[in-house]
Order: C-alpha cells, then structure tokens, then sequence
C-alpha cells in the first residue's frame, strides 16, 4: 500500500475532517437529547450485560407500542455515547415506536468483535425482558449510523437461534443503516482510524457484512448523504449488490454530509424518516 493509497483513504473515510462544522453538529444534537432526556418519559442506563459500557435506554412510545426500534450509533467504534442520540427518540414515539439506544464499549479497550457481541446480547436481552418494559419483542428494528450501520448489518446476519437456542431465527425484522461501513478492509489502509480498531486483512474480512449472507429475507434499507465521500457511496452500493434478496432499496439524501444525515431521522417529514416507517410497516 503506497502513500498516496493511505493518503486516499483517510481522506475518504476522516468523515469529520470533510465536515468543518461537525462540532457544532455534536453540540446541538447533545444539547437537543438532554433537553430530550428532562421532558419525556424514559428509562436510562438499564444494565443488559454485566460490564459498565452495557447499559440501554428506552424511550417508550406514546399510547399503544406499535414497534420497537433499537438505534445503534456511530463513532467508528470508537467515540460517542448512546445518550448523544436522544434526540431520535420523540418523532418516533409519536408514531407508535419505542426507541432503544444501546452503549458498547469501544476501541482500544475492546475490539469490533466484541463490539458486535455485545449488540447481540443487548438485542437477546430485550426479546427476553423487553415485555417487563412494556416493548414487544416481536417486532424487534435495528437501525443504525456509520460504524452502527456496520452493526445493524451484522444484527442482520446474526443466526439467533445458533447464538441462543430459545431466540426465534427471525429475531429481527428489518434494518435501517445509514452511511454505513459494510466491507472494513479499506480501513486497515486508513491509519486516523486503524491506531485504535487494529484491524488486518484477516479481521476486516471475517467481520465485513459483505462477506456474510443475511440471515432471514428481512428488509434491509440504506441511506448516504449526498454530500459524502465516494467511498461511503460506494459501500452503500455494495451492500445492496451483495444483499440483494433482502435488499428493500437505499433512500436517497440530498445535500446531507456524514453527520447531518442522520439529523434528518428525527424529521418525520424526511425521506429517511419515512423509509424507517416503511421498514416498520407503520
């Protein structure tokens, strides 16, 4: 791998060095989930694993549930907190959707395996205890942004009944991953991010939803900005070449970078938004 290669994907894939504004984007969706946080019902820091960084919050819906939506997010699994995204939680609410967003412990400290580990367990644990938080389990969503579309994808692929014998092999019913990375091979070239994932050849391979069929014909939709790197394009492309009986269509998103597209999916008028109803059937 020449320099210029290296070069070529840190550029393509340093997300927040394309977008100068993305502090300001952090800070206003923190300052819109605490906001979220104080006015409306949830439970926070609900422990689905015995390690500190597995802990859940549930933001039930309003009146009847209708769905559950379990929200992965980003960070190149590295950074970022679920209690970032609250901000997501009320325009599903609204719509009849209890919105779940797990924690994982992130690199260095762990690796992307036992990242996506720990998202089954939180998965497993709420089609196991969800009914006692008034979430029914059998209409289980995954969504999720950047390195979480990454794990919404593996959720996908995921062979429940093989990882728990009780766990019914459609567990999950549809999934909504937004710039997301699906072929992780690209980022052993990508020094900025591999210092900490520490991934080679072999690791990028096995942990890539490309390489994995999906798991059941459950619906898997996409989303990209618009405004995003070729390369995060072209892994939305792959994963709908390389899924493509499950694959329900990717929903185009005009004018967004990497971190304001996923701001459009607490919008109930955007297109995003309105895929992830459709993904839900709602």
């Amino acid at each position: 791998m020449t320099d210029a290669s290296t070069a070529y994907y840190d550029r393509q894939y340093n997300a927040r060095a394309m977008i100068p504004d993305h502090a300001q984007i952090f800070e206003r969706g923190a300052k819109r989930s605490k906001e979220v946080r104080a006015s409306r019902p949830c439970r926070l820091d609900i422990s689905y694993g015995a390690s500190p960084a597995e802990k859940l919050d549930i933001f039930p819906a309003e009146g009847r549930g209708e769905a559950l939506l379990v929200f992965i997010h980003g960070g190149y699994w590295r950074s970022r907190d679920k209690s970032d995204f609250s901000y997501l939680a009320p325009a599903f609410a609204r719509r009849g959707v209890t919105l779940v967003l797990p924690n994982y412990a992130l690199c260095p400290d762990v690796g992307i395996e036992d990242i996506v580990k720990q998202n089954l367990l939180a998965i497993a644990w709420l089609w196991h205890h969800g009914a006692r938080h008034g979430i029914n389990p059998g209409r289980l969503y995954v969504a999720g942004h950047s390195a979480g579309g990454h794990l919404a994808a593996m959720m996908l692929a995921a062979r429940w009944n093989t990882y728990m014998p009780e766990l019914p092999h459609n567990l999950v019913k549809g999934g909504l991953a937004i710039s997301g990375i699906y072929d992780l091979e690209p980022l052993v070239h990508a020094p900025f991010v591999n210092v900490d994932l520490k991934l080679d050849r072999v690791l990028a391979h096995r942990l890539s939803p490309v390489n994995m069929p999906p798991a059941t014909n459950a619906p898997l939709y996409t989303a990209v900005g618009g405004d995003e790197s070729e390369e995060f394009k072209r892994q939305s492309a792959l994963i709908g070449r390389t899924w493509r009986h499950a694959f329900a269509g990717d929903i185009p998103m005009p004018g967004c970078n990497h971190l304001t597209v996923l701001e459009r999916l607490a919008d109930p008028d955007s297109a995003l938004f309105k895929g992830a109803m459709e993904m839900m059937r709602l």
